[in-house]
């Protein structure tokens, strides 16, 4: 799949959380009112933008590591070090999906609103373990790719 889903993606949530944000500074300014229940939004939008960042990372290569090590080792141990950096990261956020699934279908269940909109919680919540997958997906091909012998 192309990484330019996960470039849209975050640019619209970054255009999202900006005009929230201009939004409410206009707003402040002008009638000394918050709109203090935008937060819920722009945090949302953060934890979408940083999933989203976390996917587009990992499926380019630009997570953090240190590599100082990794580096000085001839091409095939090193396709076997990313590989188990891979398999850490599919535990890390298959462990993330498994337990904000849990969570969403908790606050889905008990029909738990969102404190400043009182929309239900589960529809903000559940954007974890959906994006959670897409980190799993991406490092699932990767792994792939390097186990093909090929250097992405």
């Amino acid at each position: 799949m192309p990484l330019k889903i996960e470039e849209v993606l975050i640019a619209a949530a970054m255009a999202g959380m900006a005009l929230i944000t201009f939004g409410n500074v206009v707003v402040r300014y002008l009638t000394s009112v918050s709109f203090a229940f935008t937060e819920e939004y722009s945090v949302v939008l953060m934890v979408v933008v940083t999933m989203l960042g976390t996917s587009l990372a990992v499926a380019a290569g630009r997570h953090i590591r240190i590599g100082y090590f990794v580096d000085l080792q001839r091409p095939e141990i090193r396709a076997r070090f990313e590989i188990g950096a891979m398999a850490l990261v599919i535990v890390c956020f298959g462990i993330l999906f498994v337990y904000g699934a849990r969570l969403t279908w908790d606050e889905y269940r008990f029909e738990v609103l969102s404190p400043g909109l009182g929309h239900p919680q589960w529809l903000y919540t559940g954007m974890l373990p959906l994006l959670a997958l897409a980190v799993v997906g991406r490092a699932l091909g990767r792994i792939i790719r390097f186990a093909r012998g090929e250097q992405a």
